[in-house]
């Protein structure tokens, strides 16, 4: 439990008890601070009695009659002299303007605050409780009520007199009263009452639960939570009623309205106050303690808590025993719990002390985490809540958790934070890397050092470099490599590190290091020979970024040493600046190197290295001889009397052979492919590649005699060579290996021959008989002929104007269209031809506009047909459809002719 701390300042003090010297790791949910100023002088001579709160004010009666009014802060701003004895209850109206009063020798006075208004009665019996209506203010919400041995509700009438009704009596004394709304609650010994001050019935009764409890030593305890919700605390009772509306058809003789409890459960102590917290309680409780020593009971501190209420039980969420001034005198009557609604403002009263409960806001959220180190919590609550937090900074916190990590040794997280707390602030940077430097830390926050925004000063960075250097030269070299070159001064690093590889010259760390100082500083030349002496693989890389191939021109056989393929592919791609002739000469003294380049300078050109292809010729035997011949197939640069020396030199049967080949000495070559190699079937593959007689019938000749060339000859010439010639000449009795399968074999070739001739036959017959019908269904196609087609010869329209009158008329391919009469008539008598023959014509329009020799051969079949045209009945524009019936050879034929037939048919005619 949280204990409540005692000061005179005002603040509570912390308790000493036993149970209590542990921290609890629970956060407290409330916070509290003792009422003070004008309190503390009223309660030096008098001791509080009751109080009221206002959301604007305060309102404490005291022993001797006196009722202060406070401010939040505990001044008092004005005084009433009411009695010279107790007061029992102050009462006040929701707007503050009016106060009631009730004494212990009976005076009852009601009274507004800012006017004359006043209301003054004195009892024969002490009053004990007093409540004005909530509304009091309004003109016809003038009631209060008084409490003593019966509950009295005042009223005022229209001519502004006071008249007074009997609520209840004849249950002892009146001891609490609270009023809510329309709904009066109050409490004598038996229970509670609830009186509808609007249908004037009083709508249920409570009874007590604990009856061997005096009522006047332990109090009942009333609040409203709402219009409708009263919570009852009475001994260790606590009930929570809710006012119900009743059904029409209930009602009868009954109230309108009924309560139902719908929770009830015990507590631990003695109620002496409720109030609402959302939906939960806030008890203030009187403990009572056996003492161990003497087993005698005493009053203990009481305690606040807050509880979450359940149907039959409740759950403690929290519990703070709270040091008041004298509560070892104090009885449970003593104390009261009076609360502001608008602010969970909790006033617990007793007769020497007041102390103010508030709600914990998240500044004291982040004091209590701060309290218990939790640094990254308080940090975390800060930055969620930064609008809304006014004590703390979140700079402060967040300094204040560097500071515990560091003194808990835990540096690299401790740095790792610094990035997040100290942001752009370049001053708090510096300050915190001296702190690190002082407990020599430095390579903790290296890491985390900005390195943009803010820029520290130069010092800083070269502080850090300098405690690498000295004692870790990895995390140096990498520091180098991360952190730009414009954070330090460049050349004070240099010497630095040059003074450093004086005791350890051969340090590839420090070297590499070195080399990529100087590239900021854009020494390049001393870089590169840096590189080049560690052969390191961003050598490649800082040539090309910078071009540094001036540089390199000497150092070609270092780079090739290096890395030769990176280093070929870099000086091809760029010849314009090293020339190969360059490269070549550099190379002259490592031929196997020189080799490498001109390799790939030929596979990537065959011509560029042209003036190298006899030296290559050399190179290539003696460093790679299977990309030999490969060279010789595919350069036409080399010469090759020079090739067939070398490789006749070097005995290069392959290469030979194809250079003797190239030389036009074939049958050598065949020759040597022969008695050296001993090759029947590369000799057959050299004998198909030259298609030469005169070598097939060589290759015969030397194979006669040796029956394993005879089998591979019979395996493989039969698809070039007659193998009758080789048969015929095989001597009688000589024995050939596989003879019955070679034989076998070329009577499969040659019936494969066969059947391929036959189907490629087949093939090409149908593929003809499919474009012949595809030519004849083309040429059936019909053309329309309407009466806007004019005869291309004489230009008058085709179709006469009397459709009676019979006509002839010729139509071609290319829809050229002309009067028979207008064709010029065939040499051998037009009649005949039209009638018996098949003749070819020309369209006159093509012939007119293209070389008529071109098309001499090409002419196409016409037959012509007289028909009697008639007129459609009804149809004055007949039109007519062409089909065209000609040879198979018109299709082919731009502008042929057709032979034409006319048949009439409805509003258009088919001319066949």
């Amino acid at each position: 439990m949280a204990e409540a701390e005692e000061q005179e300042t005002g603040s509570l003090e912390e308790s000493t008890d036993e149970s209590e010297e542990e921290e609890s790791e629970e956060e407290p949910k409330l916070k509290y601070e003792r009422l003070s100023n004008g309190v503390t002088e009223i309660l030096q001579k008098d001791a509080a009695s009751c109080m009221t709160v206002h959301d604007k004010f305060l309102a404490l009666g005291t022993h001797y009659g006196k009722v202060y009014l406070l401010d939040v802060q505990g001044n008092i701003t004005q005084k009433f002299d009411v009695s010279p004895v107790k007061i029992n209850q102050v009462s006040l109206d929701e707007s503050g303007e009016h106060m009631g009063v009730c004494a212990e020798d009976g005076k009852v006075q009601v009274f507004g605050l800012y006017s004359g208004e006043e209301f003054h009665e004195t009892f024969d019996c002490p009053i004990k409780i007093i409540a004005v209506h909530p509304h009091f203010v309004r003109s016809s919400c003038k009631q209060f009520v008084t409490g003593g041995k019966k509950l009295l509700l005042f009223e005022r009438s229209w001519m502004s007199r006071w008249k007074s009704s009997v609520l209840h009596e004849g249950e002892g004394n009146i001891r609490s009263v609270k009023w809510r709304g329309h709904l009066i609650a109050w409490a004598n010994n038996m229970g509670v009452k609830i009186f509808d001050i609007t249908s004037k019935q009083r709508i249920t009764n409570v009874p007590r639960d604990d009856i061997s409890l005096r009522p006047d030593m332990y109090p009942c305890s009333l609040c409203w939570k709402d219009n409708v919700t009263l919570i009852i605390g009475w001994g260790t009772s606590v009930k929570i009623c809710s006012v119900k509306e009743r059904h029409a058809n209930e009602m009868r003789d009954l109230p309108s309205r009924y309560v139902e409890i719908v929770s009830q459960f015990e507590t631990e102590f003695y109620i002496s106050g409720l109030a609402p917290l959302c939906d939960q309680l806030v008890v203030l409780s009187y403990v009572k303690e056996v003492s161990e020593k003497t087993e005698r009971e005493y009053c203990a501190r009481p305690r606040l808590d807050i509880i979450q209420p359940l149907s039959e039980t409740c759950e403690e969420i929290s519990s703070d025993a709270l040091t008041v001034r004298g509560f070892q005198e104090n009885e449970c009557r003593d104390y009261h719990l009076e609360y502001s609604e608008g602010e969970s403002l909790f006033y617990i009263v007793s007769p020497r002390d007041v102390v103010v409960a508030k709600e914990r806001d998240q500044d004291d959220h982040i004091d209590w985490l701060l309290e218990k180190k939790k640094y990254e919590e308080a940090l975390m609550a800060a930055e969620i809540s930064q609008k809304n937090i006014k004590r703390h900074k979140i700079l402060d916190i967040g300094l204040a958790y560097i500071n515990h990590l560091v003194a808990r040794g835990e540096y690299d997280i401790a740095a790792r934070k610094c990035q997040k707390i100290l942001g752009k602030n370049a001053a708090l940077w510096e300050y915190e890397v001296y702190k690190f430097k002082e407990i020599g830390q430095l390579k903790a926050i290296s890491p985390y050092l900005p390195r943009g925004d803010p820029v520290l000063k130069p010092l800083i960075y070269e502080m850090i470099l300098h405690e690498f250097l000295e004692s870790d030269y990895e995390g140096f070299a990498t520091l180098i490599r991360e952190w730009p070159g414009d954070l330090y001064n460049n050349s004070v690093i240099v010497q630095a590190v040059r003074d450093h590889l004086k005791k350890d010259s051969q340090n590839r760390t420090l070297l590499k290091t070195l080399a990529e100082l100087y590239t900021y500083d854009k020494n390049y030349g001393n870089a590169l020979e840096i590189y080049l002496t560690l052969r390191h693989k961003d050598v490649f890389q800082l040539i090309h970024k910078h071009n540094l191939f001036s540089s390199i021109k000497d150092k070609i056989v270092l780079l090739m040493d290096f890395d030769s393929e990176k280093a070929v592919d870099m000086l091809l791609d760029n010849e314009d600046k090293i020339s190969i002739k360059k490269v070549v000469e550099e190379l002259e003294d490592r031929p196997e190197l020189q080799h490498v380049y001109l390799h790939k300078l030929f596979k990537r050109d065959h011509h560029k290295g042209q003036r190298y292809h006899e030296k290559q010729i050399s190179l290539y035997a003696e460093f790679d001889r299977p990309n030999l011949l490969p060279f010789l197939r595919d350069s036409i640069h080399c010469p090759l009397e020079k090739a067939l020396e070398i490789c006749q030199q070097r005995n290069f049967v392959e290469e030979t052979v194809y250079l003797l080949s190239r030389m036009g000495n074939s049958r050598s070559a065949l020759k040597m492919i022969m008695e050296e190699l001993h090759d029947v079937d590369k000799a057959i593959e050299f004998a198909k590649e030259q298609d030469d007689a005169e070598l097939w019938e060589d290759l015969i000749l030397y194979s006669i005699d040796k029956p394993p060339f005879i089998t591979g000859l019979l395996n493989n010439i039969g698809t070039h060579v007659d193998p009758i010639l080789l048969i015929h000449r095989i001597k009688e009795g000589m024995e050939i290996p596989n003879l019955r399968d070679s034989l076998v074999k070329i009577l499969q070739d040659y019936n494969l021959q066969i059947l391929l001739r036959e189907g490629c036959k087949k093939i090409l017959v149908a593929d003809s008989l499919s474009l012949l019908k595809k030519m004849h269904r083309t040429q059936m196609k019909g053309i329309l002929v309407d009466e806007e087609n004019i005869c291309e010869s004489c230009l008058s329209p085709i179709l006469p104007s009397d459709a009676a009158k019979p006509f002839s008329m010729v139509v071609f391919h290319c829809r050229h269209m002309f009067h028979k009469e207008c064709l010029p008539v065939p040499s051998m008598g037009a009649e005949k031809v039209l009638t018996t023959h098949t003749t070819k014509h020309l369209c006159l329009r093509w012939r007119s506009r293209q070389q008529l020799h071109l098309w001499s051969q090409q002419r196409a079949s016409i037959k012509h047909y007289k028909h009697e045209w008639g007129r459609l009945q009804g149809d004055s524009s007949p039109s007519y459809h062409v089909s065209a019936i000609s040879n198979e050879n018109d299709l082919a034929e731009p502008c042929q002719t057709q032979a034409l037939k006319c048949k009439k048919k409805k509003k258009k005619n088919t001319i066949k």
